[in-house]
């Protein structure tokens, strides 16, 4: 294991940390410590799947850019609707 830490490059910590976030923000979600319906979770998850596209950019595999891909292009669509949503509730 120290082996493979002491290997870690800054763009393999920066996709970890993405890994951890997008990990961290599933187990809340399951452990019901945060709500899906939430802004928070969309954007949690953007910036979780930013991180690994971004060491995907030095490290490219293609079948984990295309599941970033659709990571992002989801995540946004979150975001999208839930501001959209937010401000249907501050006009009423």
């Amino acid at each position: 294991m120290n082996g493979v830490l002491s290997n870690l490059t800054y763009v393999d910590l920066v996709g970890s940390t993405g890994t951890l976030i997008i990990v961290c923000a599933y187990f809340a979600t399951q452990a019901r410590l945060l709500n899906s319906e939430d802004l928070v979770f969309p954007v949690v998850n953007l910036v979780g799947a930013l991180l690994i596209a971004f060491s995907l950019y030095f490290n490219f595999n293609f079948a984990s850019a295309l599941m970033e891909f659709f990571w992002i292009t989801i995540s946004g669509i979150g975001i999208w609707k839930g501001l959209k949503e937010r401000r249907r509730a501050a006009a009423d």
